[in-house]
């Protein structure tokens, strides 16, 4: 039996963490960099978050061929 905790960081900080560290990242590429942390994280749930994250702003996604997403940081607006 195991037993589930809540991670120390949520999963959209870890996202633009590592965007910041890498720069834009396929889809593919975020996700095998995350489940090395993530280990319950499933491709519906990054898909999730990244939806959330794209309509606050935070991030931009665009399709670069079927079935391969380019993510990518938005930048921040001084003001």
């Amino acid at each position: 039996m195991s037993i589930k905790t809540w991670k120390s960081r949520p999963l959209y900080t870890a996202i633009v963490e590592i965007l910041e560290r890498k720069g834009p990242l396929t889809d593919a590429e975020l996700y095998d960099l995350l489940k090395e942390s993530y280990e319950g994280i499933g491709f519906g749930n990054l898909n999730k978050t990244l939806m959330r994250m794209e309509i606050e702003g935070r991030v931009y996604v665009s399709a670069l061929t079927k079935g391969k997403r380019r993510v990518e940081l938005t930048e921040k607006k001084e003001s």
